[in-house]
């Protein structure tokens, strides 16, 4: 899979494509280009591609991606636009992004990646749903907040950054400053956000310090931050995606396109947020694991038949994960003590909030959860699954009075599915694959 092109790009020539492709091809993300509508219709209908860079100065492009959104069927195909600063504001609908420049490699990887995640996740909501209906379930997927969305600005008065929040305001958005670290993770613990941009003024590591801390709260971590640079020289920005945040925003590009592309990520966060409130409210059906709302075994042996028939019309991979608690020390004395059994619904809870919107997990038994992960491979579903026993390992849990308290440590096996195998066996094989947690470096 990884062979194969990804993105297909539709250029009338390489001038403003050119070192995007070359920057994404460097990581790994396969780029097909196409001059004309044939050749991209023979792409989408010949090779697996997730996403679609357009170059805007294309005559025909809307029509063209229109067309192209089509064939992809049943894959949707996310549509971003780079060197779209004359592109008419009535034409911005048709894509599903707008850059005003060509884009860092880093960043446009970042936001496609956020495309093709959405539009996933877009596509798992209606299995899940058909997972629930056929049990006789309605599960509601619910309409959007009409709420305002809601910003966390954080960072010292700075003109630009002042404009910035007034772009977002006006785009109907309620943004709330936060002068130092402290006073943004006093907001952050008291109210919901839909996103949080950071100002990196003269000196990034307040920056970088409220993003870390983010990433490491179960609560916090999936919300977006975006970094708005204050223009200084030396900036690495392969580094500073590589930090977690989900957009990286230049001085030099006007804040209303800035603003949309926060808006972009607050509104697929409440998205998943709604999404997430659904299965909450799914608990009431009797399917799911009553202490952690989990999918139960058979449930999710179930949903996954279905996931794995929708991946394998798509053409996209699909993987499994199995994470079983690994029977140390302290876990086994936590064991007898009762204490484990206390803890694991809260695991059970830190695991649901954890993974992707797009993601199915599961309780199997007592000690052992799966994960199912729609179009990721092994090496990426690895990484998931190691992320998230991860931020659990750096959790105390209660031992009772007097006892120091424990933490809990995964074995993680992961399979990605081979050609026609069949949904139980990927599950068996990815239960027999697990590797200890102090090899995967825990």
């Amino acid at each position: 899979m990884k062979a194969e092109p990804r993105i297909l790009v539709l250029a009338p020539d390489d001038t403003a494509v050119g070192p995007l492709c070359q920057g994404l091809d460097s990581v790994g993300w396969r780029t097909v280009t196409a001059r004309s509508l044939a050749t991209a219709l023979a792409a989408v209908g010949d090779l697996p591609v997730e996403a679609l860079v357009v170059d805007a100065r294309l005559p025909l492009a809307g029509s063209w991606v229109s067309e192209l959104k089509t064939a992809a069927a049943p894959r949707m195909l996310p549509t971003l636009a780079v060197a779209a600063a004359a592109l008419a504001p009535e034409d911005r609908h048709i894509f599903d992004l707008a850059m005003s420049g060509p884009g860092h490699p880093g960043q446009v990887r970042l936001r496609l990646e956020a495309l093709m995640r959405a539009a996933v996740a877009e596509e798992e909501i209606a299995l899940r749903a058909a997972t629930f209906a056929s049990r006789g379930v309605d599960l509601p997927t619910g309409a959007r907040d009409p709420a305002p969305f809601r910003v966390l600005a954080a960072g010292p008065p700075d003109h630009r950054f002042l404009a910035l929040s007034n772009a977002l305001v006006g785009l109907g958005c309620e943004v709330i400053a936060a002068p130092t670290p402290y006073t943004a993770f006093d907001y952050l613990h008291e109210r919901a956000f839909d996103a949080a941009v950071l100002w990196s003024a003269g000196d990034r590591a307040p920056a970088q310090s409220i993003a870390a801390g983010m990433k490491r709260n179960t609560r916090l971590h999936q919300i977006p931050i975006v970094l708005y640079l204050s223009g200084d020289a030396g900036s690495d920005l392969n580094d500073l995606y590589g930090r977690g945040f989900a957009d990286v925003a230049e001085a030099t590009t006007p804040e209303p396109e800035t603003a949309e592309r926060i808006v972009a990520l607050a509104r697929a966060y409440r998205d998943h947020q709604g999404v997430r409130r659904a299965l909450e409210a799914a608990r009431a059906s009797g399917l799911t694991d009553p202490a952690t709302g989990l999918f139960t075994d058979d449930l999710f042996a179930a949903h996954l038949g279905r996931v794995v028939e929708a991946a394998a019309a798509r053409r996209r991979p699909i993987s499994v994960c199995v994470l079983k608690v690994a029977p140390n020390a302290e876990v086994r004395a936590a064991r007898e003590g009762g204490w484990l059994n206390r803890a694991l619904p809260q695991i059970g809870a830190m695991i649901s909030r954890l993974i992707r919107v797009e993601d199915t997990a599961a309780r199997l038994s007592p000690e052992v959860f799966a994960l199912a992960l729609p179009a990721t491979d092994a090496g990426e579903a690895r990484l998931v699954a190691e992320r998230i026993a991860a931020v659990i390992a750096c959790t105390a849990f209660d031992a009772g009075p007097g006892q120091r308290p424990f933490t809990v440590a995964f074995d993680v096996g992961v399979a990605e599915r081979n050609g026609t195998e069949a949904p139980g066996a990927l599950l068996e094989r990815a239960s027999h694959d697990t590797v200890p947690a102090a090899a995967a470096g825990f």
